[in-house]
């Protein structure tokens, strides 16, 4: 008897337990290989975040000194050992250990669209950052935006561009 899922048929045998595919069964464990691979990526640091068993430690902490064919064997040997451990959970804390990262980059990455806004003449959004940050230096601000359109006009090396961007990374952590 076959019933539909969501994302693929599985079959039920007559207890109604779902028997796998065997296609199915090689990308679980494909995917148990790459999260290995993802784990050997790690610090020491971050993988005692992790809060791995120690055997599975071990195994990731051998893995990062390997080469080639022990390294692909050692991931194998990782896989293995991934399939008797709570995979869900592990996937789950390196998202959760991933995650401030992420948000960090995307802070650096609007901090130098402001930059480069500024720079090109975007007086509004000067505006708003004289506005919501009762620290700032108008002066220096506006020094710093003018000497970077004069040096990217001069096509020379972007001194006040740098210095501009950590002038407003210092005035969103709040130390300006």
């Amino acid at each position: 008897m076959k019933q539909m899922n969501d994302e693929e048929s599985v079959e039920c045998d007559e207890d109604g337990v779902e028997v796998k595919s065997k296609s199915q069964v090689k990308r679980e464990l494909l995917a148990l290989k790459g999260l290995g691979a993802d784990l050997v990526t790690l610090s020491t640091n971050q993988l005692t975040r992790l809060a791995l068993p120690e055997h599975l430690f071990t195994a990731v902490k051998s893995a990062q000194t390997m080469k080639k064919g022990a390294l692909k064997r050692q991931l194998q040997y990782i896989g293995k050992l991934l399939r008797k451990e709570d995979a869900d959970q592990i996937v789950s804390d390196l998202e959760t250990m991933r995650q401030p990262h992420r948000e960090d980059v995307a802070h650096l990455h609007q901090l130098a669209a402001w930059r480069d806004a500024l720079i090109d003449g975007d007086e509004e959004l000067l505006q708003d950052i004289i506005t919501n940050h009762a620290q700032v230096d108008r002066q220096h601000l506006r020094q710093l935006i003018r000497q970077a359109g004069k040096e990217r006009e001069k096509q020379q090396s972007p001194k006040s561009a740098r210095l501009l961007f950590q002038y407003l990374k210092a005035l969103s952590e709040g130390e300006a």
